[in-house]
């Protein structure tokens, strides 16, 4: 019997407790405020329009310098520049380049030391420099280049037309390039007409500002080869 009546006055203590926390949370608005964290009461944003972006172009007075602008605007004219050139020469003769023939060590040493002996002869009044040749200055290639040293202290500083004279007095024009130090058009006329080979060595004395006297000296063997 006493434990019964125990538990039920718990039971009483119990339920007038709760009763009473209820009354305060109703006081304090509690429900409320706890339904409303439940239900989200945002609403998302709309996407933004993106408005295309417009340039505004104006035309704008350029200002002239004070010292100019009282002056004329300036006319600009077209100019021609003349490019140096040599008229074509036909060369009748052709030139089977699947046969080379490359000159020894030997013999190309041997025609450059003749080389060399004739130029010492020659009037020192002249500037001179010997040149061996190879397969690019006489068959495929064409293209002969001079020393640099000699190029920058005789020679013009522009590109200009060069006579080439030989032995027999037989003149032939040859374009020197002066940026690369080089006969360019031209020299091949002069390579097939005096039928150079690899390792010829040709002397050069410069007889005046723009032309060249030239000396032959020829590699051993290539006599036979050129009457072939």
């Amino acid at each position: 019997m006493v434990e019964a009546r125990q538990e039920l006055s718990y039971e009483e203590c119990r339920r007038k407790r709760v009763e009473e926390n209820k009354k305060r949370m109703e006081a304090l608005n509690l429900p409320q405020l706890s339904q409303a964290l439940r239900t989200p009461s945002f609403k998302p944003s709309p996407r933004k329009q993106v408005q295309p972006r417009t340039v505004e172009k104006q035309l704008v007075v350029v200002r002239r310098s004070s010292r100019v602008a009282n002056k004329p605007a300036s006319v600009y004219h077209e100019v021609l520049v003349e490019k140096v050139s040599i008229p074509r020469r036909r060369v009748s003769k052709q030139r089977d380049l699947s046969n080379r023939v490359y000159a020894s060590d030997e013999a190309r040493a041997e025609a450059l030391e003749k080389a060399e002996k004739l130029e010492s002869g020659l009037e020192p009044d002249f500037p001179t420099f010997t040149k061996s040749m190879l397969q690019s200055h006489v068959t495929g290639g064409f293209w002969l280049g001079l020393p640099v040293h000699f190029c920058k202290r005789n020679l013009p500083k522009r590109d200009e037309v060069m006579t080439l004279i030989d032995e027999e007095g037989q003149e032939h024009p040859a374009i020197y390039l002066a940026r690369k130090t080089g006969l360019s058009g031209g020299w091949k006329g002069f390579a097939v007409a005096h039928e150079l080979v690899d390792g010829d060595a040709l002397v050069f004395q410069l007889v005046r500002p723009t032309t060249f006297k030239v000396y032959i000296l020829r590699v051993k063997g290539s006599e036979q080869r050129n009457k072939l």
